[in-house]
């Protein structure tokens, strides 16, 4: 083998975009086990804040709105399309 042949694979792309890995990573980590955690912590806080008499219902019902707009963003955006 000649030295060029051996470099080659390393001169040639591998076939997929790593701006594409990128956002499908982002993608993953906004929508994944992550979120889910955030959400679960939110509320669990949301709960003691309302048991301890310190946050409104309307206010507690709006992160809980916003947790299930988060984790339900693909399915949603799936309906639209």
């Amino acid at each position: 083998m000649t030295v060029q042949a051996l470099y080659a694979s390393l001169m040639t792309p591998d076939g997929t975009a790593p701006i594409s890995r990128a956002m499908d990573w982002i993608g993953g980590l906004i929508f994944g086990s992550f979120a889910i955690t955030l959400c679960v912590l939110a509320v669990a806080f949301v709960g003691f804040l309302m048991l301890s008499g310190r946050l409104a219902l309307r206010d507690a019902l709006r992160v809980i709105l916003g947790c299930f707009v988060l984790l339900g963003a693909p399915a949603i955006a799936s309906a639209f399309i």
